[in-house]
């Protein structure tokens, strides 16, 4: 072959080479345009369908400070189904550029995108863990979650740290033979040695009225033990019923606001708002579960916090039937093995479940296209779930634990 001839071939394999290369790009193009049409096209065009008959919705409540923007994006992605509501909530430490960062991440996610389902607090307050603060974002979300949608059965409070043990189809799946009038808060009346330290001292937030977070400071005195109500204590994480937050929030009785008046100056009042309203009602008192449906891992005495959970702790955790866990620290491998081996998910997109309908591959999002979002897929989890449901609702007829 001369000069001239080899010249001649490099230059079509050169362009054989080209054009197969601009095809292979035009290609992968065509597939991410396709995909950015079809979730937009795909607009629902009708709300979840709601009442006994049809899966619960959930209202998620999701908070974190400075620096937890990723978490709880991560966790959002985690707990994601369309049918429920999401109120994400950094606080007032965090910056401007964080939240609008997760405004964008959320801006990536085409479910999210199209039901319209996640909003962000733009006018965020302190969060202080001692103070009343915690109350006052709380019953604040429950509030904005209620004008967004009045149409959900259950509101749940998750911290940045925290992470599900199941799916939403599996948590929907066993909350839909439940009465949807329960309320899952740990709790009791056996104050012990919380009655001298966290019930009696006096305590002031000032980042209730500064515009600044401030530390709390407490009263030389301290004051009696409440006579007109009893003071209920338990965990803080918890998960509540719509008909007891409208209690909470409207009070036609007064007793919501004379115990909030009163754990507005108490030392984590997290602890005992919402326990102390909901066994003092006649009304609600008997709609209590006595179990935050979390799992932890405490120190014995307990500490402030529980442990941070590790790969470690990935069996038993799994195998407790709990719907959720905490602590654990930002990207820890065992998020990643929940994720692999319980929510199926993968990085940068929201747990699937029945509702998804497109294809999933290393490229394209399982979840970018969607059918039914009123069925349900359960999976292993939900019946491990389902056994830890079934005793607490022997508890509860048994009412062996209700406000004791």
């Amino acid at each position: 072959m001369g000069a001239a001839e080899r010249k001649k071939w490099l230059f079509a394999l050169f362009s054989a080479l080209l054009v197969s290369l601009l095809l292979f790009l035009t290609a992968i193009s065509g597939l991410n345009a396709s995909y950015a049409f079809t979730s937009w096209s795909n607009r629902p065009t009708a709300l979840p369908n709601r009442g006994p008959q049809f899966p619960p919705s959930f209202a998620y409540y999701l908070y974190g400070g400075p620096g937890d923007k990723e978490q709880i994006f991560r966790l959002l992605l985690a707990v994601y189904h369309p049918r429920n509501w999401y109120l994400l909530h950094l606080s007032a430490e965090a910056s401007t550029e964080e939240r609008e960062w997760l405004v964008a991440a959320l801006r990536s996610v085409p479910a999210i995108q199209a039901f319209e389902n996640v909003e962000v607090i733009g006018k965020p307050i302190w969060l202080t863990y001692m103070g009343a603060t915690n109350i006052a974002a709380t019953l604040r979300a429950a509030a904005v979650l209620l004008k967004l949608d009045d149409g959900w059965d259950w509101f749940i409070t998750l911290s940045a740290s925290d992470y599900p043990l199941l799916t939403q189809d599996d948590l929907a799946h066993v909350f839909s033979s439940t009465r949807r009038d329960l309320n899952f808060i740990d709790h009791t009346s056996e104050l012990g040695w919380k009655e001298q330290q966290r019930v009696q001292p006096i305590i002031v937030d000032p980042s209730i009225y500064l515009a600044r977070r401030s530390q709390i400071f407490t009263a030389t005195q301290k004051r009696p033990t409440p006579a007109a109500f009893k003071v209920f204590t338990g965990s803080p994480w918890i998960m509540l019923s719509q008909p007891f937050l409208k209690f909470c929030l409207f009070g036609w009785d007064n007793l919501p606001r004379t115990i909030l008046m009163y754990f507005n100056n108490a030392m984590l009042p997290q602890e005992g708002y919402f326990h102390s309203v909901i066994c003092n009602s006649p009304e609600f008192r008997n709609t209590t579960i006595n179990n935050d449906l979390r799992y932890m891992i405490w120190d014995s005495p307990p500490k402030m916090q529980p442990h941070f959970l590790t790969v470690s702790d990935f069996d038993q955790m799994i195998q407790s039937g709990a719907a959720f866990a905490r602590r654990f620290k930002k990207d820890d491998p065992v998020l990643t093995m929940i994720d692999e081996k319980i929510l199926h998910r993968k990085h940068n997109r929201v747990a699937p479940g029945s509702w998804c309908s497109g294809r999933d591959s290393w490229f394209t999002d399982a979840c970018a296209q969607w059918g039914d979002i009123n069925s349900l897929k359960p999976g292993l989890q939900a019946k491990r779930f389902a056994d830890s449901m079934t005793n607490y609702i022997d508890d509860l007829n048994s009412q062996s634990t209700q406000c004791k």
